[in-house]
């Protein structure tokens, strides 16, 4: 029986078994005899263009050489020497426009190698049996560094730092580390809490405090910070969410699609989440993508996405805009946002979107709109940096934090990676990769200092 709200919103649209087929695993991995097949597809190119694709650069040939010897271990050896968070990579990252899209098979054949199946495989084998260590600890070097933010930026650089001697706290405003990771990826990519079973892998080389629930600008503050270590890392991700840039009064079924997907993916019953009949994402990226699928697997029975450029704007991957087509959201283009239309007691009942066009480089409205019915509508059309965090003095450009290539701001002794550093594609692998240069270059400072 549905557990029924105001205006079409409800709970438990779907039976349980329902949704534990929704939200399983959405790309089941490869076994040892799939994958070694698999990495004997491989050229092992010299010089290969897929590692050079890699914003982690990893040694891609010779990871994928490794599951073909039966040496899965050695593989994710070469894997999380480069990326630490090679697991959750290997589930999110679009290798689709990265390493495979790179891949010399796509010149002879219309298939790559599936490097990143073939990464999750030799990962998810090295978890399951992690010991002995593949990292340890170098000798204590005396020094402090803070870290702000758990994200995949924070927890690269933690980590790396921690590998080479140093003490680290890592500060995290929200109750579980992991940022994205764990808030704001969609619930098939990553279930049965693989998010909180890598980062204890990662937490357990030591040398890492953690203290959660600890907002920088509330319960910590930044010029503490620079007084109380050697060195401060800033990964704070961006909490703040972009308007529609119309008139949005409060009414029930206008949300922030980043936070129904943290809500869902911290809920213990699926069956329990609200969820509208007729949903409406205004966005195109991959939060608009995860938002619109997952409304329609919690059984909406109508989703649609708008985004008011052409799809080949869409930050979304093609491979993630057809996914979503295949599980039955529709995606229209060319509009923008007009008016949300209310009922009775503020019940959200539809919105009217203008027809939009380019007109000398300018996004234009024409004088045509339509009109679609939602009792949801979510909010996806990005995030922006939040100015509560009490950070001053740093340089900023298109309201993000400008750093050199090693994530050096152009304040002493604090760096900047992740999201919130300006020039990034917002991606879990390069927010990986901001973290490991900046804890390269912070290691290089403090023992020149």
């Amino acid at each position: 029986m549905l557990a029924s709200l105001r205006n079409g919103i409800c709970s438990q649209r779907l039976d349980l078994a329902t949704y534990q087929q929704n939200f399983a695993d959405a790309h089941p991995p490869l076994n040892a005899i799939q994958a070694k097949i698999e990495a004997e597809r491989c050229y092992y190119c010299f010089a290969a263009p897929c590692q050079t694709a890699c914003p982690t650069g990893i040694d891609i040939p010779s990871f994928i050489a490794r599951i073909a010897q039966d040496n899965p271990r050695g593989a994710a050896a070469k894997i999380l020497e480069e990326n630490v968070l090679g697991g959750m990579c290997a589930r999110v990252c679009p290798t689709e426009v990265l390493c495979e899209q790179a891949c010399v098979r796509n010149t002879n054949e219309d298939k790559p190698v599936d490097i990143g199946l073939l990464q999750r495989f030799a990962t998810d084998t090295f978890f399951s049996k992690p010991e002995p260590p593949l990292f340890r600890r170098a000798a204590d070097t005396g020094k402090k560094i803070a870290i702000v933010g758990s994200g995949p930026a924070g927890l690269s650089c933690a980590h790396r730092l921690a590998c080479l001697g140093h003490q680290i706290t890592l500060f995290e405003a929200k109750p579980k580390l992991g940022g994205l990771n764990e808030y704001g990826l969609a619930a098939y990519k990553t279930p049965n809490n693989f998010a909180q079973q890598e980062i204890e892998w990662l937490l357990s080389i030591g040398g890492i405090t953690v203290q959660t629930n600890t907002s920088l600008g509330t319960d910590i503050f930044f010029n503490d910070l620079l007084q109380s270590f050697d060195a401060v890392f800033l990964g704070l991700g961006l909490a703040g969410v972009n308007a529609l840039g119309i008139s949005e009064p409060e009414s029930l079924g206008l949300r922030n699609a980043v936070e129904f997907i943290a809500e869902l993916r911290q809920a213990e019953d699926l069956s329990q989440l609200p969820v509208g009949r007729r949903v409406v994402v205004i966005g195109g990226g991959m939060t608009a993508i995860d938002a619109a699928v997952q409304s329609r697997k919690l059984g909406a029975e109508e989703v649609t996405i708008v985004y008011r450029r052409g799809q080949e704007s869409m930050s979304a991957s093609e491979y993630e805009q057809e996914w979503a087509k295949r599980n039955g959201v529709k995606i229209r283009h060319w509009a923008a946002p007009l008016e949300l239309h209310t009922g009775e007691e503020g019940q959200l009942t539809g919105i009217r979107f203008a027809y939009t066009q380019l007109a000398e480089g300018r996004l234009t409205h024409l004088p045509e709109s339509f009109h679609l019915d939602a009792d949801m509508v979510l909010r996806a059309i990005g995030q922006a940096f939040e100015d509560s965090h009490g950070v001053e003095g740093l340089e900023m450009q298109g309201g993000k934090i400008l750093t050199d290539a090693n994530g050096r701001t152009s304040l002493n002794k604090v760096w900047a990676g992740g999201d919130c550093r300006y020039g990034g594609k917002d991606l879990t692998v390069e927010g990986v990769q901001h973290g490991k240069l900046a804890a390269i270059d912070i290691d290089r400072v403090l023992r020149t200092a």
